[in-house]
């Protein structure tokens, strides 16, 4: 009986690995608005009810794509962190999550317009969505404490306006850090997103031509504004 349901779980993982494919290929081709069950089900020879065993509802589709691409742009950045361990300095850590999180981006588009382009009109994405998508946080985070376990993390000014914001967002997302350094973090963390989407939808074209330059300098702009030390 082990051997039977070891080979129905194999066969239903390869399935639904082939319908979000096909899914993929079609919010490549025409968009995530126009993502279509009917259509997923045609391109791979299945009837629509036998996808909706898989997929009840298009929606429930899109949240596995769109789960699957922060899983994947988490773990770029994840990846790049493991290979900087914690004797690097905290700004070559940063740089190197940072770089990996552009890389990932310009290598999937079409997945990074899934989770950071325009919003898919009628869909709200759940709360299965929350955990995947603060990996890249997550790891920002874990840069900035061992910065500050290391001496290597300085107190950025904020200003007296935003003190009651910066005392629940550090309570909300890192209640371990310095309100001024969890306010420059989320400040920082818009700026990268926004570089990116810039480059990847066209708004640096016959505008910023050394790319890799201009979002290294910034990087390491955002880096020392969230209150790493760069090193002497």
């Amino acid at each position: 009986m082990t051997t039977i349901r070891g080979a129905r779980d194999r066969a239903r993982a390869e399935v639904t690995a082939a319908i979000k494919d096909a899914a993929r290929r079609q919010v490549a081709a025409e968009g995530a608005t126009k993502l279509s069950l009917r259509a997923v089900a045609r391109e791979l020879g299945m009837v629509s009810s036998a996808l909706y065993r898989y997929f009840p509802s298009r929606d429930d589709l899109l949240t596995a794509l769109i789960i699957d691409a922060y899983d994947a742009l988490g773990e770029a950045a994840e990846s790049a962190l493991a290979t900087t361990p914690a004797p690097a300095a905290p700004t070559e850590r940063w740089a190197a999550a940072c770089s990996a999180v552009r890389a990932w981006a310009l290598a999937h588009p079409h997945e990074y317009a899934l989770i950071y382009g325009s919003p898919v009109p009628g869909y709200t994405a759940p709360h299965d969505t929350v955990g995947p998508a603060a990996r890249v946080g997550m790891v920002m985070i874990s840069i900035l404490r061992d910065a500050q376990s290391a001496g290597r993390l300085a107190l950025p000014p904020l200003d007296a306006s935003l003190a009651a914001e910066g005392q629940r967002l550090a309570a909300e997302l890192a209640p371990d850090l310095p309100p001024a350094v969890v306010v420059a973090l989320v400040t920082g963390w818009a700026e990268l997103f926004g570089l990116i989407s810039f480059e990847l939808f066209g708004q640096f074209n016959r505008l910023v031509e050394q790319r890799d330059a201009f979002y290294a300098r910034a990087v390491d702009r955002i880096g020392y504004e969230a209150g790493l030390i760069r090193r002497p």
